[in-house]
């Protein structure tokens, strides 16, 4: 049994203990190529607060495991929300319907560094702190401004315990915090209604959003993006020169360009960039890579869910693609390492290749110059909405924030704006690239194969000469 101060605690009881996971793992996984048993124990709490009141509280207390065996490119998976030996020994009745054969993958690294602490945040402060907080931020919102007619906030934390334990007894474990903060200001004159929105969180304890400089810097970028709503125009439609500014409209990036990139795309030819390795897929100067070993970043893993270590896997290099986002599986088909990108959302999911936290590096154009270069375009500084075939990598994103340049300068602000094109088609039309690399403040959720997990995005300032923009104009 574990001791009462170790998180694995939860893990383990009368019904399982580390020593039989690891004979029921071996018992029940050494005849496949792959596969691990994976424990997960999480805790999670959210609250909303609007229109002056507390509208939800919600608390959640979740476990599980999910037991998966891989033969060749076969998949078996199946799992419960019951942590003992007897459920495992069950769920394993699904894997024997997979003929096993192959050879079993190596185990990957035994160490990382940890990206996080392991403090629980939702245990740091009282419930009536929490509440208090929303108070806070609401009425502080509401004073900023007469124009604000009504406030939302919303805070999150969970934190999660998992274990990853494979035939030939590799053994892992991360402790996973993670805590949000949402601001959303509507404001009002003349009859019309905007809103603004910002976020922050990463994976720290609760007492970072409690900051007074935190929350308020929240307050002043959501309320600032509606009072500019309120005075903005039709944006115009065509094929204009866009200026997309840094950090969160890395989402555009993330969609378009990152999920193309993941190896189980590229492996069975789905993607735009399936067998392109080594050749110019964008311009000269675009690097991105995907990082899952940033310190408290919203997107980052210490180790992913198949219990390899994260690390920095450069996708692009000067324009020129040169890899692709791995899990074991997808690694081992297509002869090359896992780069630590097999993700889930939780027990009851199998894991896939995802990313962590993906960005543009940053060039070495100045931003002002950038714009001063666009005789007649549009400047995108924040998204809200999209839409992404991620095969193909085209998309449609809205703009939340978005204004019209008119001889090197910005302009009048425009609502309707949206953005309109395909990732790899749009990669080859950046014409400049800012030397102030950005990444969000930790509000990114990434979907896919109907799995949400966080995800962290970036990128500088960037110049795409020729993409379509969709307005009412």
């Amino acid at each position: 049994m574990t001791e009462l101060t170790d998180p694995r605690r939860f893990l383990y009881s009368a019904g399982l203990d580390p020593d039989e996971a690891r004979r029921l793992a071996s018992r029940h996984l050494s005849a496949h190529d792959d596969g691990e048993l994976y424990l997960q124990y999480r805790r999670s709490e959210a609250f909303g607060f609007d229109d002056g009141r507390l509208k939800t509280a919600d608390y959640h207390v979740g476990q599980g495991f999910g037991l998966r065996g891989v033969s060749g490119e076969a998949t078996a998976f199946a799992h419960a929300n019951e942590l003992s030996a007897a459920a495992i020994d069950r769920a394993a009745e699904t894997l024997r319907l997979l003929t096993p054969g192959g050879r079993p993958t190596a185990a990957p690294p035994r160490t990382n560094r940890a990206q996080y602490g392991s403090e629980d945040p939702l245990g740091a402060l009282p419930f009536a702190d929490k509440v208090a907080l929303c108070q806070t931020i609401d009425a502080a919102a509401r004073a900023r401004d007469p124009k604000v007619v009504q406030v939302s906030v919303g805070l999150q934390a969970s934190w999660s315990v998992v274990e990853i334990v494979r035939a030939d007894g590799f053994v892992a474990t991360d402790i996973r915090p993670l805590v949000r903060l949402n601001v959303s200001i509507v404001a009002e004159k003349e009859g019309r209604r905007e809103t603004g929105f910002h976020g922050v969180g990463g994976r720290y304890d609760m007492n970072r959003l409690f900051d007074p400089a935190t929350w308020n810097r929240a307050i002043d970028i959501a309320l600032d993006q509606a009072l500019v709503n309120l005075d903005a125009v039709a944006a115009p439609a065509g094929e204009l020169t866009v200026v997309c500014g840094p950090g969160w409209p890395g989402v555009l990036l993330h969609e378009a360009v990152g999920h193309t990139l993941e190896g189980d795309f590229n492996r069975k030819g789905q993607s735009a960039f399936s067998g392109r390795l080594g050749t110019r897929v964008a311009a000269p100067g675009v690097t991105v890579v995907d990082d899952g070993a940033m310190h408290e970043r919203r997107g980052s893993l210490s180790i992913d869910d198949e219990g390899t270590p994260t690390g920095r896997t450069t996708l692009i290099e000067d324009g020129i693609l040169v890899g692709y986002l791995q899990d074991r599986l997808n690694a081992r088909l297509m002869g090359v390492a896992p780069t630590g990108n097999g993700r889930r959302e939780s027990f009851a999911h199998a894991p896939m290749p995802r990313m962590t936290n993906t960005f543009m590096l940053g060039g070495s154009d100045d931003p002002a110059e950038l714009l001063v270069r666009v005789k007649d375009g549009i400047y995108a500084k924040s998204f809200g909405g999209g839409q992404v075939d991620i095969t193909s990598g085209k998309f449609v994103f809205s703009c939340t924030e978005a204004y019209r340049i008119r001889g090197g300068k910005l302009a009048e602000p425009l609502k309707g704006a949206t953005l309109i094109g395909d990732g790899p088609t749009v990669l080859t039309r950046v014409k400049g690239i800012g030397n102030d690399l950005e990444l969000d403040e930790g509000v990114g959720i990434c979907g896919k194969g109907g799995q949400s997990v966080p995800a962290g995005v970036g990128q500088p300032t960037l110049l795409i000469e020729g993409l379509t923009v969709g307005g009412t104009a």
